[in-house]
């Protein structure tokens, strides 16, 4: 897997994730939503760990910066 997200981007998506969490936890948000709202926390960590989103290779996203090639 070729990493296609960037620190800011990683950095929402686990502020995201921690905020959803809390809403779940903190009884909030309960019912079918709350445990959707678990799963998509789940894989914003995750993607947020790996640095890869399948949705963004999908549609040729990346918010990685370009390396740069030295001469």
């Amino acid at each position: 897997m070729k990493k296609n997200m960037g620190n800011p981007d990683r950095i929402v998506r686990t502020l995201l994730a921690i905020v959803a969490i809390y809403l779940y936890f903190g009884g909030i948000v309960t019912g079918t939503l709350g445990v959707i709202l678990i799963v998509l926390a789940a894989v914003f960590l995750l993607t947020s760990l790996v640095s890869f989103c399948p949705l963004y290779s999908l549609v040729g996203l990346s918010t990685c910066p370009a390396k740069k090639v030295r001469s």
